[in-house]
């Protein structure tokens, strides 16, 4: 009689704690606008459930350009490679300190996170709201996504976050034809396809489908559980593993690192005393882009045998659950 008086009388509580909906909160960064439009694909079916979205965005203090001038687009090099930190404009976490999941999207420069995400990741407040929460990383890139998923994985670890899920969107064109498409797009803003060339940019049927990436983070979010979240989202197509693109990536980001810490001793970001040398390194990209990278994947065919192995790991460690997170 007394568990079932105490059973009524809380029983409004219990119906308010089933029928109370998940909060997630969005970090993002774009400056194209993709990011933005990938996150809140995804973000659609969550809504759609009755989940509460919080939108944060990221913002430096000095506003990247877009579109960018050659030299700018240039400038940043370094400091995206090495990962060095830009001023960001406070982010307000009061109103998401009760969020059941941490959303965060953004995209690849240089083989690396773009400046204001390294900023972000590195923030001592963002990375103690970090600790001990549930997050997804979104990535819209141009193809490109390996290191970038590396040093996410380490930047979560060492915020003491539980890095559940990664869904890397990236153009589908060639190699070379998208370098031509992304210049048009950052350049000129020009994404739209010619009569030779795709559009720029992850495709809008790719981003359309990215809402099913959403129905699976909810669903996630119902069961309390994220240990399979990342293998139905792979499922789904939600990362796009080329050994192909792997190999220049991994080779040009040994490389890059030398360039990018030897441009950094000729200047801070902005100054012209490191002008000179960025020029340079823009006609080391394209050399290597157009006259080493065709003899580079003659190779890389002629020995894939004896790679195999290797990048087949590779692929799993970048893109399954058990080894992004382990306390999954």
């Amino acid at each position: 009689m007394i568990i079932k008086r105490i059973f009524y009388n809380f029983a409004p509580f219990f119906r308010y704690l089933m029928s109370k909906k998940h909060k997630i909160v969005l970090f993002r960064y774009s400056q194209t606008g993709q990011a933005t439009a990938i996150a809140d694909r995804i973000c659609e079916p969550l809504l759609e459930a009755g989940c509460e979205v919080v939108c944060k965005t990221i913002t430096p203090v000095t506003p990247y350009p877009f579109p960018w001038s050659a030299m700018e687009f240039f400038q940043v090099f370094p400091e995206a490679r090495l990962g060095i930190a830009c001023p960001l404009q406070p982010i307000d976490l009061n109103d998401v300190q009760d969020a059941d999941l941490v959303m965060i999207a953004g995209q690849s420069w240089y083989l690396s996170w773009s400046v204001p995400l390294h900023a972000f990741f590195q923030a001592e407040e963002i990375k103690s709201y970090l600790r001990g929460r549930n997050i997804v990383v979104i990535n819209g890139c141009r193809n490109m996504w390996v290191k970038t998923q590396q040093l996410t994985r380490e930047y979560i670890a060492n915020a003491g976050g539980r890095y559940v899920g990664f869904i890397a969107l990236q153009d589908r064109a060639a190699n070379l034809v998208s370098v031509i498409t992304i210049i048009r797009w950052l350049f000129y803003n020009k994404k739209a396809a010619t009569r030779l060339l795709p559009p720029a940019g992850v495709s809008e049927a790719d981003i359309e489908h990215s809402a099913v990436y959403g129905k699976l983070i909810g669903e996630a979010l119902d069961t309390g559980s994220f240990n399979e979240l990342q293998n139905r989202l792979v499922a789904e197509g939600a990362v796009t593993f080329l050994p192909s693109v792997y190999f220049i990536e991994e080779n040009g980001y040994r490389l890059w690192g030398q360039w990018a810490k030897f441009i950094l001793k000729k200047g801070a970001y902005g100054s012209s005393a490191r002008r000179p040398w960025l020029r340079l390194f823009c006609c080391y990209l394209f050399f290597v882009l157009y006259v080493v990278s065709p003899i580079g994947m003659l190779f890389f065919y002629l020995t894939y045998p004896l790679r195999k192995k290797h990048l087949q790991q590779v692929k799993r460690e970048n893109s399954s659950i058990l080894v992004m997170n382990d306390e999954c």
